[in-house]
């Protein structure tokens, strides 16, 4: 009898000790697993917070300018467009009812050495040229023109699928264009149909008031309305590769006495010999600069003043 009771007593033991085994490893496959997905939130809290600063610090970069040289520019171009058209020389669109016009410019002279008015009941606006032809559009319609290069000859008018025209600006291949909201539009050349959009986003707001543009290596460049600032966006996916800063041009008009002048608007690219031009409404000047990366430090905050209309 006793042998018996000694041997439950063993069975009771050792179903104690096995039930014990399988609580902790319960408990250590649980808190195993409470670990590994505390783990990956902390990771991709991380990866989500570096990828932030990165982009925003590291990715982002801010320039200012050195003015290489200055020439004449009419003070009565409303500009809307412009393009280097070679032997220092640009196209220019510009705007205002009655005024408008595309013009062939003279860059060390400012002379219009050719041009095309526009109708009156046209407001001229972005300009760029593909191949042989010239191709602008016009504000508060999605009615543009083509134009022959050599003698600004109007040969087609044509219809686009952006809400409005404001900027224009081309690879050689396909059109981009910008209608003055956040929207980065490609079009096909042929027919004039958008095949992608992209939505300017700088901090997680959108980059309103996208205006005259510009295809410089690789890059879109793409003036600001209503701001000093030029927006380098990558044409792939529509983010912001950097800002290049320019308060400074205006205010030294300003100073100067220039006083009937409007908004920055005006990039043209000299591809060959790696020059940037750059004028404004009604700006008696056009501006030769060159880069370099800003000394000041400037933050989201100070570039949402800055440049976000």
């Amino acid at each position: 009898m006793e042998a018996l009771r000694q041997e439950i007593k063993l069975q009771a033991f050792a179903s104690m000790a096995t039930f014990k085994q399988l609580y902790l490893r319960k408990v250590f496959a649980l808190v195993s697993i409470i670990l590994l997905v505390s783990v990956i939130l902390v990771l991709g809290v991380s990866s989500a917070t570096w990828n932030k600063v990165s982009s925003d610090h590291y990715s982002l970069q801010f320039y200012d300018f050195e003015i290489v040289n200055e020439f004449p520019h009419d003070s009565t171009a409303f500009t809307q467009g412009l393009l280097y058209a070679g032997n220092d020389t640009l196209f220019e669109s510009t705007g205002l009812y009655r005024q408008s016009s595309v013009r062939k410019v003279a860059i060390r002279t400012g002379k219009v050495e050719i041009l095309h008015k526009m109708a009156d009941s046209y407001f001229g606006e972005g300009l760029t040229l593909l191949g042989e032809r010239l191709f602008q559009v016009t504000w508060l319609t999605k009615i543009g023109f083509i134009y022959d290069r050599k003698n600004l000859q109007k040969l087609e008018q044509f219809t686009h699928e952006m809400e409005d025209g404001w900027g224009l600006a081309t690879d050689g291949k396909i059109l981009y264009g910008s209608d003055g909201t956040s929207t980065l539009y490609q079009i096909d050349s042929q027919t004039l149909k958008v095949t992608t959009k992209n939505v300017i986003k700088f901090n997680g707001q959108n980059v309103r008031y996208l205006n005259e543009l510009e295809y410089i290596n690789g890059e879109i460049w793409a003036n600001v309305w209503q701001t000093d600032c030029i927006a380098r966006i990558s044409p792939n996916n529509g983010t912001i590769l950097g800002w290049i800063l320019l308060p400074s041009l205006r205010e030294g008009l300003l100073a100067a006495g220039y006083n009937g002048i409007d908004v920055l608007n005006g990039i043209a690219w000299d591809s060959g010999n790696n020059r940037i031009f750059v004028t404004g409404k009604l700006w008696p000047k056009l501006y030769e600069i060159k880069l370099h990366p800003a000394k000041k430090h400037y933050n989201s905050e100070d570039i949402e003043k800055l440049c976000l209309a």
